[in-house]
């Protein structure tokens, strides 16, 4: 984004502008292609895909019970 600024501030032509633009709308698309490929391909297969949402980190969930209640005895 800042580079598009300095363009439009250094007064650059319009075509460099629009290259610009444009790059950047290609590489975020690229981005978001590569970060879904995993799942598509996944759902294509058959495979089940678990969100971050859904997965627990249960080591974490009981070690912090387990400060928890050591605090509370003391």
């Amino acid at each position: 984004m800042d580079e598009l600024m300095n363009l439009m501030i250094a007064d650059e032509s319009p075509s460099e502008i629009s290259d610009s633009i444009k790059t950047q709308l290609m590489q975020k698309a690229t981005a978001r292609i590569d970060a879904l490929k995993p799942a598509v391909a996944n759902a294509m297969l058959g495979y089940e895909v678990e969100s971050e949402e859904d997965v627990e980190p249960e080591a974490e969930v009981g070690e912090l019970d387990y400060e928890e209640e050591t605090e509370e005895e003391e």
